[in-house]
């Protein structure tokens, strides 16, 4: 039995890890080369804590605050586009408390499904990504973010997250006795872990090379063929290919591959940045969320730390914004005032498009029209804290297996 998984970016990879090991021939099809999509750039957090949703209240008045700072990191690129208008439309529809309330168990359960996912990796030969689960820190400077981190434990612990705990000032100190932090505390997220994404992406594409997995590259799909319902064929910009089931994982570029089949998603390019110092100078134990500077930081992979934010809804062809990784840069700055990272030349920045759905959810499931095609996009920033988990779904879903948890809040026609 074949399967063609479109997308070689985590989400699509890990999916393909899990078909091949359930007796599928896989083939992996890929616009780019699979060496630099947004699951390389990223901070490598694999995050149970990340319960809230992008799409939350307040934040449609605040990115219109945002929108006249060239450093905001949060931006929506305002222009005449009815697929951005429509996804803006039920963007702000879903902004409410009432969903963040509903969002947080499917949130949880996927991370958490992921993690033990990603953890079982680590048993495969061969197959280290830098893993260490020393938890996650985020961290507040103002009255507003400490009312947040109390707000925010409450619900962790109500969660069942319940090595989450709030530390002052001095107990966060102790974290990182080799720099100054500059904040009122923060909260410690012991349920999280991080990784090297680099190195997931590079031991996961080395590993579906050995067992048998076919890695297409450089080949953009442009049309399917159909018959009673099913897709026959996946024509790409060279070939044609067929298959018995289709994954449609192309991230960022998911509505418009998805189009192809007339199958609507409401889903928008959300540009992210990141700086990377090899063999830093500058050294902290723990990643870190920056609550009021929306930035990230992670040491990673032994003697690197990387710098990373900033929600851009842009589209595919505009120009990267230099002004938003010095905005990452001042933020970092704020909160660690020890670090002096000068704006790096634009070679050495890195940015990708991460796919975001109108409501913060992924969008994993079947779809009414085709019988053989199963569709997972949508992860926000959560792509690569989500893929072995969504992977591992997608696997059940193709093979009719029970579910490893309940996908209906996941379901990819919800706006229909």
């Amino acid at each position: 039995m074949k399967a063609i998984v479109i997308g070689g970016g985590i989400i699509g990879l890990s999916t393909a890890f899990y078909l091949q090991k359930s007796g599928w021939q896989v083939t992996v099809i890929d616009k780019g080369d699979f060496s630099d999509n947004c699951s390389y750039g990223n901070c490598g957090y694999i995050c149970p804590s990340h319960f809230i949703p992008l799409a939350t209240p307040g934040i449609v008045k605040q990115g219109l605050k945002w929108m006249w700072n060239s450093k905001s990191p949060f931006y929506v690129q305002p222009r005449m586009d009815w697929n951005l208008i429509s996804w803006g439309l039920k963007f702000m529809k879903s902004a409410t408390k009432e969903h963040v309330n509903n969002a947080a168990e499917p949130l949880r359960d996927i991370a958490l499904l992921s993690k033990k996912e990603y953890e079982s990796w680590l048993n495969t030969p061969d197959f280290d990504f830098a893993y260490e689960k020393k938890g996650l820190l985020e961290i507040f400077q103002t009255e507003k973010g400490e009312e947040h981190a109390n707000h925010t434990v409450e619900k962790a612990l109500e969660l069942g997250l319940s090595d989450t705990k709030l530390l002052s000032k001095e107990e966060l100190q102790a974290l990182e006795p080799n720099t100054t932090i500059n904040a009122k505390g923060a909260i410690h997220f012991n349920c999280d872990a991080h990784c090297y994404p680099n190195k997931l992406m590079q031991n996961l594409i080395s590993h579906l090379k050995k067992n048998g997995v076919q890695l297409i590259s450089e080949q953009e799909v442009v049309s399917f063929e159909t018959t009673g319902g099913a897709i026959t064929k996946v024509i790409t910009t060279d070939n044609a290919y067929d298959a018995n089931e289709i994954v449609l994982a192309t991230g960022s570029w998911g509505r418009q591959t998805a189009k192809l089949l007339s199958v609507k998603i409401p889903l928008m390019p959300g540009r992210g940045y990141s700086v990377t110092l090899e063999d830093s100078p500058y050294k902290v134990n723990y990643p870190s969320v920056l609550i009021e500077g929306r930035a990230a930081i992670t040491p990673m992979g032994g003697n690197k730390i990387r710098f990373g934010g900033t929600m851009e809804i842009t589209s595919h062809k505009t120009p990267p914004r230099m002004n938003r990784v010095q905005g990452i840069l001042d933020a970092v700055k704020r909160f660690y005032p020890d670090f002096d990272v000068p704006l790096p030349p634009k070679e050495k920045i890195w940015y990708g498009y991460r796919p975001c759905s109108a409501d913060g959810l992924p969008y994993i499931g079947r779809v009414g029209k085709i019988k053989n095609l199963t569709i997972a996009t949508g992860h926000s920033m959560l792509g690569l804290s989500l893929g072995a988990g969504t992977g591992k779904l997608v696997d059940e879903i193709v093979n009719n297996k029970s579910l490893s948890m309940d996908i209906k809040p996941f379901t990819v026609e919800r706006f229909s």
